[in-house]
């Protein structure tokens, strides 16, 4: 039984993505600021939709960032990559993006990284 509730709620997922996406676009001026969550990481990119390129990017498995990640736990974690992806967009001169949750519930991880993407910086 778990096996099947495990796909629809991946496929709902999947979904919820694709209506965001249909909707949400990155633009050279504002691009997107893509989440990812797996079970024990968290990954976050600013695309370039127009020209399809990943502008800057920081996740949980970076080694600047699992130096600093001794001790915390995951909404934690999700925080520091939030502040991270946002400092090096900064660097590389973006300072409004849009942000694609990916189909996840704005809650809990998503919510902790763009709420300190947001203190460091990014506006969205």
């Amino acid at each position: 039984m778990a096996d099947i509730k495990g796909k629809r709620k991946a496929a709902m997922r999947s979904a919820r993505h694709r209506r965001v996406r249909a909707r949400v676009q990155g633009t050279a001026a504002r691009p997107r600021l893509n989440v990812f969550r797996s079970l024990a990481n968290i990954y976050a990119q600013v695309i370039d939709d127009s020209t399809h390129r990943t502008i800057v990017s920081a996740s949980t498995v970076d080694a600047e960032v699992a130096t600093q990640l001794e001790g915390k736990n995951k909404v934690d974690a999700a925080r520091i990559v939030g502040r991270i992806v946002a400092e090096r967009a900064k660097n590389a001169g973006i300072t409004s993006v849009v942000f694609d949750r990916g189909g996840y519930k704005y809650h809990g991880r998503v919510e902790a990284l763009a709420q300190a993407a947001r203190e460091a910086g990014l506006e969205f």
